[in-house]
């Protein structure tokens, strides 16, 4: 009975975002109060339904309900409740049930949180997430039901989670990536509403700006948990291999990035509108693009999702109706676009575009490698493989370039500014970022690299023209620097913190992708290898017994300098209802360093194989995430996002104070 609650939901739930995308639209076509009051109740309505359903197919996998199809093909009695409830999301239909989910939740937020925007463009914006729920919903409904039944007969026990996801980066990562993904929704609807209503104005930004930061907050941490998770979990010790699923997350982050530059323009400037709206398109676009690919079979991928081709098909069809028809509706309202200000061509609008270019370029680097071999297997024109280092070639300049770009963009001037000022701090900053770079690899010993040598530079840069702005600007207190700080904005210091998260990002990639240290050994009980400076010591295996496998659990001591410094246990586990083979790798995780050790196959006198890494500034990987999307939370917490647009819409007053 549960199920059957659950399924009916949904299909309330669609016929509720049925009525949300057509009423409130057609209320504000005609300026009807009473058809555009009904797009909040809609909202939170679709939400509650959504919930019902996926607390039913929750409760379905507590309860070991294996008439549920689903849930039988992806849970088992022996499965640890934790791992029973992180499935409901570990397949293609629940997997969608989850992304349906997120889109309501994102609906009744904008919803609820909007209730100072005018109502014609409130009514707007839910009506065009309404038409996208309504798309959604469809494919969920009459593609992939997560309630559908095994009956009469069905099986005893279940077929059991896929091994790999049994891991706490599965409950934490789909989510965090999710609400990334459906998040630029929220950004599209407000410019296709925008364009629709004719308002594309600084107010507009204003009410775009923080769902786009705070859904860019989410995406750059569920990409961050994604690499985490292969880091450790796949046994081999890589955290990003330009694989096509993680370009598919990667592609919407560095449209969704430009986009949060170009809004930040357009509040404060009133240009680049057309980037803006373009960008929003660009970035839910490719959001859709890369649930395609990881739903429509045409990926073979540890992450992706095999399933039926005709899955495909249907979000192949609801990509191109979005993009079709937006592009459709940008180019009917492309009036609603002119430029309302003038800038030179050195300025902050200027260095903002070119960060722009930049990123565009690299998500074009990044589709194209993605989509390329697609393409020609599609057409029978061959198999054709592209790996790192195309990609490499491309991004890395690039990403080398943005961080120039960033480190003097803030100095500059909205408007116009004079190159002469720039060239004091950039001789000394250049000479200090050459020096502390130098200095930096001497004292590490690393081989001298000159790509390294650059991005090390590059971040220095960053860094240093990052305190240098933000002293200036401290300094012009009268009542001391602690006052100064004081008076910038929150949108200031959250880009100061989101910029030192790049840097951070860029160092620990650099070095890790340049000095890590792999060895593949065979060691028998009481042989040891030295590895960057440490001594691993094999002292064997062991048996043991998890919830719902068996594992050969290795023992390795690490030495250093004749003193230990760990124990770690690497295992390989046997899963007892699908009997395959994973490999639990054991880390010594450190803030410089890493102690990565995988146990391989036993060789047979006694001897195992052991693959053993040392990677330097590898958690500089993911902390910089931390940091950059700590810094999107601390803008969106400005005081100008909080004020009360409304007061302002009825004074008369729509202009937007510009910020620091």
């Amino acid at each position: 009975m549960i199920p059957e609650i659950g399924h009916f939901a949904v299909i309330i739930a669609w016929v509720v975002a049925m009525v949300q995308a057509v009423v409130p639209l057609v209320g504000a076509q005609q300026r009807s109060f009473r058809l555009m009051s009904i797009a909040r109740p809609a909202a939170y309505t679709q939400f509650l339904f959504l919930t019902i359903s996926f607390f039913a197919l929750s409760y379905s996998f507590a309860t070991n309900d294996f008439t549920v199809k689903y849930v039988a093909n992806h849970s088992n009695s022996y499965l640890p409740i934790y791992y029973k409830l992180s499935a409901v999301w570990g397949g293609h239909e629940g997997s969608l049930l989850l992304w349906a989910w997120v889109l309501g939740a994102w609906t009744a937020a904008v919803a609820r949180y909007s209730q100072a925007l005018p109502i014609t463009m409130i009514a707007r914006v839910l009506g065009i997430m309404g038409l996208i729920a309504t798309g959604f919903y469809a494919f969920l409904i009459l593609t992939s039901n997560p309630f559908e039944r095994y009956l009469p007969h069905f099986p005893v026990d279940g077929n059991d989670l896929n091994p790999l996801l049994q891991d706490f980066g599965l409950i934490v990562h789909p989510p965090m990536l999710y609400m990334g993904y459906v998040g630029f929704s929220v950004a599209f609807a407000f410019a296709v509403a925008g364009l629709l209503s004719g308002q594309l104005d600084s107010a507009w930004a204003r009410w775009s700006r923080p769902w786009t930061t705070i859904a860019w907050c989410f995406l750059t941490v569920g990409i961050a948990l994604g690499s985490w998770w292969a880091y450790y979990e796949l046994g081999w010790g890589g955290w990003w291999f330009w694989d096509p699923v993680e370009n598919a997350s990667l592609m919407p982050w560095l449209a969704g990035t430009a986009l949060m530059h170009s809004l930040a323009v357009t509040e404060k400037r009133g240009v680049f509108k057309a980037w803006t709206v373009l960008l929003a398109i660009l970035a839910f676009s490719l959001s859709l693009l890369g649930t395609f690919l990881v739903r429509s079979g045409v990926l073979t991928s540890v992450h992706a999702f095999a399933s039926d081709p005709s899955r495909g098909y249907f979000i192949l069809a609801l990509l191109s109706i979005v993009v079709g028809s937006s592009l459709m509706i940008f180019a009917f309202r492309a009036q609603v676009l002119k430029r309302e200000s003038n800038y030179q061509l050195v300025s902050r609008e200027v260095s903002l575009l070119g960060n722009n270019l930049l990123l565009i370029f690299a998500t074009g680097v990044v589709l194209t490698g993605t989509l390329f071999p697609i393409v020609m297997d599609v057409f029978d024109l061959g198999k054709v493989s592209i790996g790192a280092p195309y990609f490499n070639m491309y991004f890395v300049p690039a990403s080398i370039a943005m961080l120039f770009l960033m480190g003097i963009g803030p100095l500059m001037n909205w408007k116009k500014f004079r190159v002469a000022q720039l060239a004091k701090p950039s001789v000394i900053i250049g000479i200090a970022s050459v020096v502390l770079s130098a200095l930096f690899l001497v004292l590490s010993g690393w081989e001298f690299r000159w790509v390294v040598a650059v991005a090390v530079t590059s971040v220095f840069w960053l860094v240093l023209f990052s305190m240098w702005d933000m002293y200036n600007k401290m300094s012009n207190a009268k009542a001391g620097l602690w006052a100064g700080f004081q008076r910038l904005s929150l949108s200031y210091r959250g880009m100061l913190l989101a910029h030192l998260g790049v840097a951070m990002t860029v160092l620990g990639v650099a070095l890790v992708a340049n000095y890590d240290v792999e060895r593949d050994v065979r060691l028998n009980s009481g042989e040891s290898v030295n590895i960057g400076g440490y001594d691993f010591v094999f002292n064997g295996v062991k048996e043991i017994q998890g919830p719902n496998y068996n594992a050969t659990q290795g023992d390795v001591e690490v030495i250093l300098d004749g003193k230990s410094v760990t124990r770690l246990y690497p295992e390989k586990r046997i899963y007892f209802v699908q009997r395959n083979v994973m490999t639990e790798a054991a880390i010594y995780p450190g803030l410089f360093k890493d102690l990565y050790v995988a146990l391989g196959e036993p060789i047979g006198d006694g001897s195992w194989a052991v693959r053993i890494y040392y990677k330097p500034f590898m958690r500089w990987v993911w902390l910089g995430s931390l940091v950059m999307s700590l810094g999107g939370v601390v803008a969106m917490c400005d005081r100008r996002y909080r004020m009360k647009i409304k007061q302002r819409l009825m004074s008369g007053n729509t202009a937007v104070a510009s910020g620091d």
